[in-house]
């Protein structure tokens, strides 16, 4: 599908203007901002950097806006790359001897990190030192750089491919669980305003249930109302505006899209209901595994369409009440 390139800078402009950039701003996760100021707070009283910090969660729930919150806080300034990014020790090698004492790098999807990188890392988080390598064969030899005290935030979406070597080097571990409505609410009423679109209470509201849960989505509807409010209303994003435009994108009351049906549609009518291995229902549904993982089936699992189960997934007794489907199985109705 053609992508105008300009009319996607604009909507990356618009994110990065929608991002909080204070505490105040960032609504939502109260027990992990809270913990964070302390960490913060007291690294500051002892005239040191933050200890290394681990951040997990789905995608959108605000692990980037967290880590410039927490660099804007410490004072420090921030460079960010991601697992992929960083290919080769070579990389890794330039990005860290080009931090100053009390910057902090940001490293997301650090999953991804391949062996090599990661056990460069390792001495570099540890003790500040970084071994290189340098010829090959019998004539190499080992040279140890010192680097500045720096401050790794690492973040992902898949906790459990991190290895534990890695994972015990973070200070301090924190998950990002999905928002609440009223948190989504107050999200998407600070964008309208930072947009400067009007939006009424009902229209919040409704736009908060499609949301997911999520800022990142909850932002990318407003966005898409607001151009539907603008082409086919007067410019006021009202409750009926806000109905017809996530009919015209196939989003229902309670968020889901088409593959979510898609999905949800497979395990009911191609496999009985369940369960199904996620590769059955990945071929089935024409969905990449990990798309599956880490963007469908944590939201689908959360609002109780389906669960795990040791044989596969399976759909409850409320996706098909959703999809006005008679219910089968074994398993007794829960409404």
């Amino acid at each position: 599908m053609f992508t105008n390139p300009k009319a996607k800078k604009e909507d990356e402009a618009l994110d990065t203007a929608l991002r909080p950039k204070t505490w105040e701003e960032y609504m939502g996760q109260e027990k992990t901002k809270e913990n964070l100021r302390i960490i913060i707070e007291a690294a500051k009283k002892r005239g040191e950097a933050t200890e290394h910090l681990l951040i997990y969660g789905g995608p959108g729930l605000g692990k980037t806006s967290l880590a410039y919150i927490i660099a804007k806080e410490m004072g420090a300034k921030i460079k960010t790359t991601s697992g992929p990014a960083v290919e080769k020790g070579g990389d890794l090698a330039s990005i860290l001897t080009n931090l100053s004492d009390g910057d902090i790098l940001f490293i997301d999807e650090c999953h991804r990190l391949n062996s090599v990188v990661e056990e460069m890392l390792y001495p570099a988080m540890e003790d500040f030192k970084l071994n290189l390598i340098l010829g090959r064969g019998p004539m190499a030899k080992t040279m140890e750089m010192k680097l500045p005290r720096f401050t790794l935030i690492g973040a992902t979406t898949r906790m459990a491919l991190l290895t534990s070597p890695l994972r015990s080097r973070f200070g301090a571990t924190f998950r990002l669980d999905f928002y609440k409505i009223e948190d989504i609410e107050k999200i998407i009423k600070r964008s309208a305003e930072l947009l400067n679109v009007e939006i009424e209470s009902e229209a919040i509201n409704f736009i908060a249930k499609s949301s997911r849960f999520t800022p990142r989505v909850a932002n990318r509807l407003l966005k898409r109302v607001r151009d539907f409010a603008q082409v086919e209303g007067k410019g006021i994003i009202t409750l009926e505006i806000a109905k017809k435009a996530l009919e015209l994108l196939e989003i229902d009351e309670l968020g889901l899209e088409p593959v979510d049906r898609r999905i949800l549609e497979v395990i009911i009518e191609k496999f009985n209901g369940g369960p199904v291995g996620l590769q059955a229902l990945s071929a089935a549904a024409s969905e990449e595994e990990d798309t599956i993982l880490d963007i469908y089936e944590p939201y689908l699992m959360q609002i109780g369409f389906v669960e795990r189960t040791p044989k596969g997934r399976v759909a409850t007794p409320h996706a098909y009440k959703h999809l006005k489907n008679k219910f089968k199985g074994n398993q007794k109705p829960l409404f």
